[in-house]
């Protein structure tokens, strides 16, 4: 049943970008909050079908903490939803992606017309610095900009391997960097079309202050993210 309640999802996704990629192509010749209006309701129908076709249900908690002005967010990510999830809750959301995503249909158009911060990650140093320029415009635009700071999708239980970028972005940004946790990779894996049934959980957590040093920042950040994470992953284990 489960695959079956899978398959049924994988369809609904795919056609849904179809749907709104051709049904709302319009909203690309608009200025961009008319496209970030479309990829918010797109997240929110990708949601319902979650709920309604593979039984699994999205949480936000720590809304207290969730930022609203320009911002710095730096989230766990195991899943494809992690990226679509943000924009049904962030005011003017601004993720960091692969460059390379940018022809998809739908997803790329939407991407560049909202200016998502897109990096060439073959680049090295070079693309490291393009990002940070890149977030220095989107922040004074008053954006929240997310990055993941293990810079791709990790299957659950995986060792964290966290990139450089996200340090370079708190420094130079010189802001609080507000951290996301989540246990989304149990119910829409990494890789795989097969999506389980329960309760997806993205937690905001305290912010962590502006001016700390690179490798203290870096240590608080993963402590309290795999933390958090794994906090949610026990819960789901216990089957409470």
């Amino acid at each position: 049943m489960t695959a079956i309640r899978s398959l049924l999802f994988v369809a609904w996704l795919y056609l849904s970008m179809a749907l709104f990629a051709v049904g709302l192509s319009p909203a690309l010749l608009m200025p961009y909050r008319q496209a970030m209006w479309v990829i918010r309701n797109w997240a929110r129908f990708i949601f319902f079908g979650l709920r309604w076709i593979a039984g699994v249900k999205v949480e936000f908690r720590g809304m207290e903490h969730l930022p609203t002005g320009a911002s710095l967010i730096a989230g766990k990510h195991q899943s494809m939803l992690d990226v679509i999830a943000p924009f049904a809750v962030f005011p003017d959301n601004c993720f960091i992606m692969k460059k390379e995503l940018l022809p998809l249909p739908f997803f790329g158009w939407f991407a560049w017309k909202t200016k998502m911060i897109a990096v060439d990650r073959s680049a090295h140093s070079k693309a490291l610095k393009d990002m940070v320029r890149q977030a220095r415009t989107r922040f004074a635009e008053g954006r929240q900009i997310l990055i993941f700071p293990e810079g791709t999708r990790a299957p659950v239980g995986a060792p964290a391997d966290y990139k450089p970028g996200i340090a370079a972005l708190y420094r130079d940004l010189d802001c609080a960097c507000t951290p996301m946790a989540t246990n989304s990779g149990v119910h829409w894996p990494a890789h795989g079309f097969r999506r389980y049934p329960g309760t997806v959980v993205y937690e905001f957590l305290p912010a962590i202050p502006a001016g700390l040093k690179r490798a203290e920042f870096m240590a608080v950040l993963e402590e309290r993210i795999e933390g958090a994470s794994g906090a949610l992953l026990a819960h789901h284990g216990s089957g409470a």
